[in-house]
């Protein structure tokens, strides 16, 4: 028999699969952003984890582990809100462009300093600290753009793939990683993490967006960031959504910053282990994220939230008691798998809800619930970890979760007395 057509038939195929399960795929502008974020990430996951591990190497100290959390998030509670503004003000493309170019030379500055001198953790610090800053800009800005890249109906779609390559990433960075620390150390995940940031530099280059509105005469950027703030409060889906997301992301999604503590002295497992543990939480978060890429209607997205939330509450629990390496490695992948159905979930929602005059400033608010708040969360666990050990932090991360899903599981059971009583 001729084999030939077998070539046609797989096109058409994949060509089905993309149309009906990944249509944000069809548009031009959202490839070039897509693949570019996909190598980007990978990148950024690999420098995650590696300054992570520089740090307990340095100083072996968990409260400086999570200061490393601190440094990054701070700047994002400082700042998030006013780059709100600053995505709903300018051309989102271009505010891009200027985050991803810097964050470059703040790669290439950390990988120098690695490769050529003996950083303090000090200085490693501040480097983080530097990142921080500037992905208090780039995030609003992202998450606000990606709306441009494709048309409104495919907009859920376009978010859940984005989600899928975030976690994608974060599976093969944390494995990468591990495999290059546990052979020649942390200096090259920074140097790879610097070339990644050419691959979305060069998708954005590439577009052809329609020329930006222009802009109309404008309010000061304080009353500009007072109006969005409002806005978000005196609706009610938004305001649950991200009341809810702070409390969960203020605590819940920090426990990865005390994972070199299981990976090291609990579990045994050193730098590649580490990788593995970080890995797993990125099978179950990809997972999670390709669920989401089906036809998700309100109702569903809702019990998402309830799902997630309990899913990766009880996974941390089970993980801070668990001390075998393949037990760890599995409730790992749970927790990673509710921490994404939550998040995205919870992003397609507010995304869904808002107002576009007002998308990056309430993209703002959520990078704000969802990352901003992390200081907080960082210095109490680290704190607790340094006095009572990781895993009664993590008890904390994990049972504040669970209180969340027992909020939503209310709301829902609401949501089915009276129609309509808002849910989120």
């Amino acid at each position: 028999m001729d084999p030939a057509p077998a070539g046609p038939a797989l096109r058409r195929r994949v060509r089905t699969l993309v149309h009906t399960r990944f249509p944000a795929l069809e548009s031009r502008n959202y490839r070039l952003y897509w693949t570019g974020q996909a190598i980007s990430l990978i990148g950024t996951w690999m420098q995650s984890v590696a300054v992570s591990w520089l740090v307990w190497r340095l100083a072996h100290s968990p409260f400086l582990l999570g200061l490393v959390g601190v440094s990054m998030t701070l700047p994002i509670l400082a700042l998030s809100l006013f780059a709100g503004v600053i995505a709903d003000r300018f051309v989102r493309r271009r505010v891009i462009l200027v985050t991803q170019a810097f964050s470059l030379a703040q790669a290439v500055v950390l990988a120098s300093l690695v490769t050529w001198g003996h950083p303090s953790v000090t200085v490693v610090l501040a480097l983080v600290m530097v990142m921080g800053i500037i992905n208090a800009f780039d995030l609003p800005a992202r998450q606000s753009f990606i709306s441009e890249t494709v048309e409104p109906a495919l907009l859920p779609n376009a978010i859940a793939l984005h989600s899928a390559i975030f976690n994608g990433a974060r599976l093969l960075g944390p494995a990468l990683a591990g495999v290059v620390l546990a052979t020649v150390g942390e200096a090259p995940c920074f140097w790879i993490n610097a070339l990644s940031y050419f691959a979305v530099l060069y998708g954005l280059w590439r577009m052809e967006l329609p020329a930006p509105p222009t802009p109309a005469a404008m309010v000061s950027p304080l009353a500009h960031m007072k109006e969005g703030i409002a806005y978000a409060w005196r609706t009610p889906r938004l305001r649950n959504l991200l009341v809810l997301l702070g409390t969960a992301g203020s605590f819940g999604f920090q426990y990865t910053v005390l994972v070199p503590i299981y990976a090291d002295r609990l579990l045994h497992a050193g730098a590649s282990g580490y990788g593995i543990l970080m890995s797993a939480a990125g099978v179950g978060s990809l997972c999670a994220a390709l669920s989401l890429t089906g036809k998700q209607d309100r109702a569903r997205l809702r019990q998402n939230l309830l799902i997630g939330l309990s899913l990766f509450g009880a996974g941390l629990i089970g993980f801070s008691f668990s001390r075998v390496f393949a037990l760890s490695v599995a409730l790992n992948l749970v927790v990673g798998f509710g921490m994404v159905l939550y998040g995205a979930s919870t992003n397609t929602l507010v995304q869904s809800a808002v107002d576009p005059a007002f998308r990056g400033r309430v993209m703002s608010l959520y990078t704000l619930m969802f990352i901003g708040t992390a200081p907080l969360g960082s210095f109490v666990l680290g704190s607790v970890a340094q006095h009572f050990g990781a895993p009664w932090a993590t008890r904390i991360s994990g049972g504040l979760c669970v209180l969340g899903a027992i909020w939503v599981f209310q709301r829902l059971r609401a949501q089915a007395r009276m129609e309509p009583v808002p849910v989120a």
